[in-house]
C-alpha cells in the first residue's frame, strides 16, 4: 500500500483529496447498481450482517503519474462460519482447455479480443 493512500473510510474523508476519493466511491457503487451485483432480501433469522470496508488505491499511467483514484467496496466474508452463515460458495474459475479453445477460434477467425 501506498503511504499516502487512505487505510479506511475515515481517513479518505479527511484526506485533502478526499472529494475524488468520494467520486471514485460512488463512481464504484453506480457501477454495482448497474451491473445488479446484489439483491436486498430480508436477513434470514439467527444470523448476521456481512460487514464491507473501502479499500483505495492510487493507480498512475506508465509515466508514473497519477491517473486515477480507484475505491474498491469489499465484504469481510471471514467473519462468516459455514453452515451458520451460508450453504455454498461460488468461485467461478476458467479451464485452461477452454481458453485454449477460444483462443484458437480467434485465431482461425481472425477476430480480436477486447
Amino acid at each position: 500500500m501506498n503511504a499516502d493512500e487512505p487505510i479506511n473510510y475515515q481517513y479518505a474523508m479527511s484526506d485533502p483529496e478526499s472529494d475524488k476519493w468520494l467520486e471514485a466511491m460512488n463512481t464504484k457503487i453506480q457501477c454495482m447498481r448497474e451491473n445488479k451485483v446484489s439483491d436486498l432480501v430480508d436477513l434470514p433469522p439467527n444470523s448476521k450482517t456481512v460487514r464491507s470496508k473501502w479499500v483505495f488505491k492510487k493507480k498512475t499511467d506508465m509515466n508514473v503519474r497519477l491517473d486515477t483514484f480507484k475505491a474498491r467496496l469489499v465484504a469481510k466474508g471471514f467473519t462468516q462460519t459455514l453452515g451458520v452463515d451460508y450453504d455454498e460458495a461460488f468461485s467461478p474459475v476458467s479451464m485452461i482447455k477452454s481458453i485454449g479453445i477460444l483462443l484458437s477460434i480467434v485465431a482461425c477467425y481472425d477476430y480480436e479480443i477486447w
